[in-house]
């Protein structure tokens, strides 16, 4: 007894209620499991196995884009930058970084759940710990996450440094009002907010579409962090061509412009709009010009409501619409590429909780007509905000189900051998489901005003002045 006496006051400390959450938090994780399972494809980092084969090619002496998976027509097709951050892999057994690069890609969603999630529970009084235990394995269950990590891809580890300039853009808002002027120069750097840019400056060094965050910053007049990301982008890709010259001159000479490397347009897999025209018109090929007007109408669109968004103090969903909008117009965005889903789904949610707290608010109406003693009959509050709350919250719901349970799939043809009308209208629309709702995000995703604005406090500042001016 007495051995167990410190188990039992430590037992006595320990809060029934988190007890009953870590619960809570372990069945989502085993239902996670089981979703994945039950809707997922067999996993075997089979794109894993072909970066670690390059960089072992490469590392043993041999040129890194000669490199061709055995029983494939597939090599490396990233910068020769990712090839140098990918090296290290070349030291594991393939399964060991295949794992390892499953655990970091977790726990860098893991932790920008809790960046995107802060401001959300911190409104309503929720947990922090507790919400983001369930957001995350309910995020790793859906197809672009399943897929992301049973391939062995990198869009997680991406989306986290993209992400980071959220952040950043935060932090650097809030400058001047939360930092001690006191503190180390690091801490005064890190907490300012200076570095944002840094993020999509890096993943633009390793994949390209990320580049469009650049534009948008630049349309959004966010200079510092744009030529943050430019510069960063400049500074990896020279000093790439400075250590590997060779590599670098092969994969900007011609391994850019290669499209076959990747794979055919039509495939199930490609979920964006070249991908949904090449099936649309059961060729193998885009329509080139149909893609590319409506591509710049989709680009066009998606811009200037990131641009809207964040006007009205939503940078999230800014980011968000980037990000998607860069899926729907890539020639290529396979659906382990479609990790924008995730903040859009948590915009949803957050625009459902907000319209319904906004309508608890409004105050009863007054009937048309007084009763005899004069005093006014009052109506309950007027139920279409309410409404407003339960369309987005489907709408959340949805979407969530959509890309869990990924009908895409069952409906999978491929040319010349299958039509991809081989199940009717039907079959088509469910092959193409992935896409459809890429494309419907970016024109009617909703924004949050007020929710989190990034502005800068000088930029705030001189307009104050100039208004006082007036």
């Amino acid at each position: 007894m007495d051995r167990l006496a410190p188990l039992q006051r430590a037992a006595r400390g320990i809060d029934r209620r988190t007890v009953v959450r870590a619960g809570i938090v372990a069945a989502v994780a085993y239902a996670a499991w089981l979703a994945i399972g039950a809707f997922g494809r067999p996993y075997t980092f089979f794109d894993m196995k072909i970066y670690h084969g390059a960089v072992v090619w490469w590392a043993s002496g041999n040129e890194l884009y000669d490199f061709i998976a055995p029983s494939t027509t597939l090599g490396f097709t990233y910068p020769p930058f990712a090839g140098l951050v990918m090296l290290p892999m070349s030291w594991l057994p393939v399964d060991a970084a295949g794992w390892l690069n499953a655990l970091a890609s977790i726990g860098a969603l893991a932790v920008v759940l809790a960046a995107l999630l802060r401001p959300i529970v911190d409104r309503l009084g929720w947990s922090l710990w507790f919400t983001v235990g369930i957001a995350t394995p309910m995020a790793v269950a859906i197809e672009p996450s399943r897929e992301t990590l049973g391939y062995g891809q990198v869009n997680l580890l991406l989306f986290a440094l993209i992400m980071a300039d959220l952040v950043g853009l935060r932090w650097r808002a809030k400058r001047g009002t939360h930092l001690d002027p006191a503190g180390s120069a690091l801490t005064r750097f890190v907490y300012g907010g200076a570095w944002a840019g840094v993020g999509i400056g890096l993943a633009t060094a390793v994949k390209l579409t990320p580049a469009l965050f650049v534009g948008y910053l630049v349309l959004t007049r966010q200079w510092r962090a744009a030529l943050t990301a430019v510069g960063t982008t400049v500074a990896v890709t020279v000093g790439t061509f400075a250590l590997v010259g060779e590599e670098s001159r092969a994969y900007f000479g011609g391994v850019l412009w290669q499209t076959e490397r990747v794979g055919a347009a039509d495939m199930t897999a490609n979920q964006s709009l070249a991908g949904l025209l090449a099936r649309l018109y059961d060729s193998i090929e885009t329509p080139g010009l149909l893609w590319f007007a409506f591509s710049v109408l989709v680009l066009a669109l998606g811009l200037s409501r990131a641009a809207s968004a964040r006007a009205d103090g939503d940078e999230l969903t800014a980011f968000t619409l980037v990000g998607l909008t860069a899926n729907v117009i890539s020639p290529i965005s396979w659906s382990h590429h479609l990790v924008w889903v995730i903040p859009a789904v948590i915009v949803l949610a957050d625009a459902a909780v907000r319209r319904r707290e906004a309508s608890r608010g409004l105050p009863p109406r007054i009937t048309g007509a007084a009763p005899a003693n004069g005093v006014p009959a009052l109506r309950p509050p007027i139920w279409y905000p309410t409404l407003t709350g339960l369309r987005h919250g489907l709408g959340a719901l949805g979407l969530y189900l959509l890309f869990l349970i990924s009908p895409i799939w069952p409906y999978e043809h491929q040319l010349p051998e299958v039509s991809h009308y081989q199940d009717g209208l039907f079959g088509a629309l469910m092959e193409n489901s992935l896409a459809i709702a890429l494309i419907v995000l970016v024109a009617a995703l909703p924004w949050r005003p007020g929710a989190e604005p990034a502005f800068y406090h000088d930029r705030l500042s001189r307009s104050a002045q100039l208004s006082a001016r007036r």
